[in-house]
C-alpha cells in the first residue's frame, strides 16, 4: 500500500517487467539549468581552495616557462650559431633544459594536488549521497531498486573522475598555455597569428555541439548501467539464484542480462564515437598549419612583404606546435565537461530529493525511557491524496513493561501501525508518543536507542556471528555476547560451530536456519537492551516446532519491556496484557484473549480460523485455543 511518488518517473525492472520501479522526476522548469549546476559544482571544491589556489600558481608558471623554449630556439639560431657564440650557444641550449625540466618538476607537483583535491571531492560526493540515502524514507526503498542506488553511488561518480581529479586543472592549464602561446606569438609575428586563428572560432562551435550530443548520450548510457546493476543484484544474489534455478529461469535471466549488456555496449561506442569524426578534422587542420605558415611566409616575402628571420620564423612555428596540443585538449575539455554535467545531475537529483523524515532542530533527548507508548487519535496515509486512509483514528495507551498484540487480517494495518512508533513513517494526523513526548521530536539516537524491532524478515550481514551481533552494540564484550545469544536460546548451537561466534553467515545468513536466524536477531536486539520492543511477525514464517522454540526467546527478550507484538498466528499472543483486533486500519475489538473470546466476535473468528487442524466435535472455541 505504498503512495505513489507523484514527481517520479517509473521503469520497468529487468528482472521483474511488471513491477513499476521508481525513477528520478523528468527534467522541468524548476531543474537547473547548465549554468546553475557549473556553479554548484563549483562550490564543490570551494573547501579546497588553497590547494588549487597553489594548483593554478604551478600552472601558470609551467605556462609562462614552457613559453621561453622558442624564443631560446630563436636566439640560438639567428645569433648563437650564425656568430658562433659558443659560450651563448651554451647558456641558451642550457635554459632549454632547464625549461623542460622546470616544467616536469611542475607538472608532477600540480597532477598530485589535483589528484587529491579531486579525490577528496570525489569521497565528499559518495559519502554525502550515503549520509541522504540513510535518511531517506522507508518507503523510498521500497519503491526502488537495489542496484540502482548502487549505480549511483559507483558507476556516476566513479565516472566523474576524470572530470573531478583531471579536467579541471586541465582547463586551467590548457587555458593558460594557449593564452600564453598567443601572446608569445603576436610577439613575434601578428599576422601569421592572425593567419593561425582563424578557425578557432568554428573549431570552438563545433566543439559545443559536440558536448551535448555526449551529454545526451551519457545520461542514456547511465540509466542503462542503472539498470543492468539491478538486473544483476535481483538475480545473481541468493534469493535470485534460488528463484531462477528452482522456477527453470536460469536462461532467461541469462538472455534478460545478454539484452541489456548489448544495450549498454551500443550506448558505450555511441558515446566513444560521437562527434569523433568532428574532433579528428580539428586535429588534422591544426595540424597542417605549420605547412599553411611556411605557404603564407613564403607568399609573403615572394609578393614583397615584411620580411622575418629564419629564426623568428621557425621558432614561430614551434610556438605554433605548441599551440596545438593544449588547443585541442582545451576543446576536448570542454566536451568532456558537458559530458560530465550528466553525470553531476543524477547525482544532484539523489542530494536534492526531499527527506520527509527529519530530526527536529532541537531535538529532545531521553536518558533512559521508560517505555509509555501512545498512539493518540492516529491516522496514517501512503498517500495523503487517496480514498481510504491506512489507519485511522487509533487511541492506545501501552503502559511501560506492558505487552500490546495487533492482531488482523491480512491488509488491516497492523505492520503500519507498529512501524509509526520507530518513525519508519511518521503519522498524517494524531501523534506518537514515548513517555508522552512526540516521536517526532526525539532525536534519532534516542529513538533508536528506546525502540528495537525484530521483523519476520531478518537480515544478517555477510560477516561473522559476533560482528552480527556487535552491529547492535560495537562495544559489547564477549561474555555480553553470550549472555544475549544464551537468552535468545542460541547460544549453544553457536558454540557448537568448529569456529564458533567467528562463524560466517554468508550471504543474508543462508547459512542458519530460518529459526537459527530469528534468535540470532533477538540476540542482537537483547544486546542493545531496548525499553520498547516492535515484534512485527517475527515467527509467522516457521514451523510450529522452530516457533516454540523462538517463542520461548521472545518470552525472555519481552520481559520487563513494554511489548508491541504484531501476530499472524494468534498462539503468540494469549498472554498479551491488551490485545487490538485491526479491520480496515481501524480498531475493531481490544481487550484480553479471555475477554475477546467471551465476545465471540472478529478475534474468536481470527482465531477459529488460525487453528492448524479442526476442532473435534462438540469443542468450544476456548477449549481449541487452549490445546
Amino acid at each position: 500500500m505504498l503512495a505513489p511518488d507523484p514527481s517520479a518517473a517509473f521503469v520497468r525492472s529487468p528482472l521483474h517487467p511488471d513491477t513499476p520501479q521508481w525513477s528520478p522526476p523528468p527534467r522541468d522548469a524548476a531543474t537547473p539549468r547548465e549554468p546553475a549546476q557549473v556553479r554548484r559544482i563549483l562550490r564543490l571544491f570551494r573547501p579546497y581552495r588553497g590547494r588549487l589556489a597553489v594548483v593554478g600558481l604551478l600552472v601558470c608558471a609551467s605556462s609562462l616557462v614552457s613559453v621561453a623554449s622558442p624564443f631560446l630556439l630563436r636566439e640560438i639560431l639567428d645569433t648563437a650559431i650564425p656568430q658562433q657564440r659558443t659560450g651563448l650557444l651554451s647558456l641558451l641550449a642550457l635554459g632549454m633544459i632547464l625549461t623542460a625540466v622546470t616544467t616536469s618538476v611542475f607538472g608532477v607537483l600540480q597532477t598530485l594536488l589535483s589528484t587529491t583535491v579531486g579525490q577528496r571531492v570525489m569521497h565528499d560526493l559518495r559519502t554525502g549521497v550515503y549520509a541522504k540515502l540513510q535518511r531517506m524514507p522507508l518507503a523510498f526503498f521500497t519503491r526502488t531498486r537495489t542496484g540502482e542506488v548502487q549505480s549511483r553511488i559507483a558507476n556516476d561518480i566513479g565516472g566523474m573522475q576524470a572530470t573531478v581529479t583531471s579536467t579541471a586543472t586541465s582547463l586551467v592549464s590548457n587555458l593558460t598555455s594557449v593564452v600564453a602561446t598567443i601572446a608569445a606569438m603576436l610577439a613575434l609575428e601578428w599576422r601569421l597569428t592572425v593567419v593561425s586563428l582563424l578557425l578557432l572560432p568554428v573549431f570552438v562551435w563545433i566543439s559545443r555541439r559536440v558536448g551535448r550530443e555526449r551529454k545526451t548520450i551519457t545520461t542514456q548510457r547511465q540509466k542503462q548501467m542503472a539498470a543492468l546493476s539491478a538486473l544483476v543484484t535481483e538475480s545473481l544474489s541468493v534469493s535470485g539464484i534460488l528463484l531462477g534455478r528452482t522456477m527453470g529461469r536460469a536462461d532467461s535471466l541469462t538472455r534478460n542480462f545478454a539484452g541489456e549488456s548489448d544495450r549498454l555496449a551500443e550506448l558505450e561506442i555511441r558515446s566513444h564515437m560521437a562527434g569523433r569524426w568532428r574532433m579528428a578534422t580539428i586535429g588534422i587542420v591544426m595540424a597542417a598549419l605549420p605547412a599553411l605558415l611556411y605557404w603564407s611566409a613564403g607568399l609573403l616575402l615572394h609578393f614583397g612583404g615584411p620580411s622575418f628571420s629564419l629564426g623568428t620564423l621557425v621558432a614561430f612555428v614551434t610556438l605554433q606546435q605548441g599551440l596545438l596540443r593544449p588547443a585541442v585538449s582545451l576543446l576536448s575539455t570542454g566536451v568532456e565537461m558537458q559530458t560530465s554535467l550528466a553525470l553531476f545531475q543524477r547525482i544532484f537529483e539523489y542530494l536534492d530529493l526531499p527527506v520527509d523524515i527529519a530530526e527536529p532542530a532541537t531535538p529532545v533527548r531521553l536518558a533512559r525511557a521508560r517505555g509509555e507508548v501512545r498512539f493518540e487519535n492516529v491516522t496514517f496515509s501512503y498517500d495523503p491524496a487517496a480514498g481510504t486512509p491506512t489507519l485511522e483514528g487509533i487511541d492506545l495507551t501501552v503502559p511501560a513493561g506492558s505487552t500490546l498484540a495487533v492482531v488482523g487480517a491480512t491488509g488491516s494495518g497492523k505492520s503500519t501501525l507498529g512501524h509509526l512508533v520507530p518513525r519508519l513513517y511518521d503519522v498524517t494526523a494524531g501523534r506518537v508518543t514515548l513517555d508522552g513526548v512526540d516521536v517526532r521530536d526525539l532525536d534519532f539516537d534516542s529513538l533508536s536507542r528506546a525502540v528495537g524491532v525484530v521483523s519476520q524478515e531478518t537480515y544478517l550481514l555477510h560477516a561473522s556471528v559476533a560482528e552480527n551481533l556487535r552491529f547492535a552494540r560495537p562495544e559489547a564484550t564477549d561474555e555480553e555476547l553470550h549472555e544475549a545469544a544464551a537468552a535468545a536460546r542460541i547460544h549453544e548451537q553457536i558454540a557448537a560451530l568448529p569456529d564458533g561466534y567467528d562463524t560466517l553467515v554468508g550471504e543474508r545468513g543462508y547459512r542458519f536456519s530460518g529459526g537459527e536466524k530469528q534468535r540470532l536477531a533477538l540476540a542482537r536486539t537483547l544486546l542493545r537492551d531496548p525499553p520498547v520492543l516492535l515484534l512485527d511477525e517475527a515467527t509467522s514464517a516457521l514451523d510450529t516446532r522452530t516457533e516454540r522454540a523462538v517463542q520461548q526467546a521472545v518470552d525472555a527478550l519481552s520481559a520487563g519491556r513494554t511489548t508491541l507484538v504484531i501476530a499472524h498466528r494468534l498462539s503468540t499472543v494469549r498472554d498479551a496484557d491488551q490485545i487490538v483486533v485491526l479491520d480496515g486500519g481501524r480498531i475493531a475489538e481490544r481487550g484480553t484473549h479471555e475477554e475477546l473470546l467471551a465476545r465471540d466476535g472478529r478475534y474468536a473468528a481470527l482465531l477459529r480460523r488460525d487453528e492448524a487442524e479442526p476442532a473435534a466435535p462438540g469443542t468450544t472455541v476456548r477449549e481449541a485455543a487452549g490445546r
